[in-house]
């Protein structure tokens, strides 16, 4: 009777000692049981709060539950990603990332995290070319000329972007430090305001994404040089690369999704398989054409490795022309 008792106590000790460990990974197994926020650092009507959207629709519609874009805009997207950082790492509150993270780890000196360190990659979701827009006002008209005319001009020609640290302030950056030319830089808060003062010639030139831009070049309103990425993008593929005229240059926007460093593997391998899913979905990879996007498909793995890449290419850049945060 004794031994009976005995045998009994230890089962359920170590039941009980297991406890702990259960719902957690009951818990990771059900994901989701209840909505998501997915935190876009930006302003709403961009393109980190419409691929935020995009994605979160495909989630809710294939996952039975919501996921809600949250807005979190400041600080070049810090605020947002501090929250996500400092989050429960229970999957409920993920990250829309984009290039300004990668940027901020050597632009913002004293940030109250590290980026790599602190955030657990989940899968990339779309690559964006950039294009080099000028106002049909401007002497050059290739990418050579526009060279050549900033070398025997230094500092006249007005390049504005979409805020500093932004992709397309640091596509400028990167062409400057790859050609030796000297741009006066002009940030704006966002790429809207600065597409204005371009069409009107109060700036020469803008590194911009192609939403909401192509349209001005087949109207004439402005002029396009070229892409940033190392190939023909598709969203204008008449375009020649920069890579044609600078070797290995090469640079977009991209976005992808990440989640704080301890979330479940569970957590990560699900809305991984659903990434993957939607971008390779018709349906929803005509929106993200819309966008100008490209599918980046690939593992966690992959997304982390991209996220470490661009850390360290930027961080050469910043260093190189000297940035500091606004």
């Amino acid at each position: 009777m004794m031994k009976m008792q005995r045998r009994r106590f230890l089962q359920l000790a170590g039941l009980a000692a297991a406890l702990p460990a259960m719902p957690r990974a009951a818990f990771a197994l059900d994901y989701p049981t209840r909505p998501v926020r997915i935190v876009a650092g930006f302003a709403a009507g961009g393109g980190v709060d419409i691929t935020a959207r995009l994605i979160g629709q495909w989630f809710t519609e294939h996952l039975g539950q919501s996921f809600v874009t949250e807005n979190r805009p400041g600080a070049g997207g810090n605020i947002g990603t501090e929250t996500v950082v400092n989050a429960p790492a229970d999957g409920y509150m993920l990250l829309l990332a984009t290039v300004p993270n990668a940027v901020n780890a050597s632009l913002y000196p004293k940030l109250n995290f590290n980026f790599i360190r602190d955030i657990a990659a989940i899968g990339g979701i779309i690559r964006v070319p950039m294009i080099i827009m000028v106002h049909p006002d401007v002497p050059y008209k290739t990418v050579p000329e526009l060279i050549a005319y900033a070398k025997a001009n230094p500092g006249k020609i007005s390049m504005a972007s979409a805020g500093n640290g932004s992709a397309p302030h640091m596509a400028g950056e990167l062409f400057k430090m790859m050609t030796g030319v000297d741009m006066l830089h002009v940030p704006y808060r966002g790429q809207g305001p600065a597409m204005t003062d371009l069409l009107t010639g109060q700036v020469h030139l803008l590194f911009a994404t192609a939403p909401g831009t192509i349209d001005y070049v087949k109207t004439g309103k402005l002029r396009a040089l070229a892409v940033t990425t190392a190939t023909r993008a598709e969203v204008m593929p008449e375009l020649p690369p920069i890579a044609d005229f600078v070797p290995d240059y090469d640079t977009s926007q991209w976005y992808g999704l990440c989640a704080p460093k301890a979330v479940p593997e569970t957590v990560v391998t699900t809305l991984n398989r659903e990434i993957n899913a939607a971008i390779a979905d018709p349906a929803l990879g005509k929106r993200l054409e819309a966008l100008g996007g490209e599918p980046l498909p690939g593992t966690p793995a992959d997304f982390a490795r991209l996220i470490a890449e661009e850390t360290e290419k930027w961080a050469k850049v910043v260093a190189a022309a000297g940035l500091k945060p606004e």
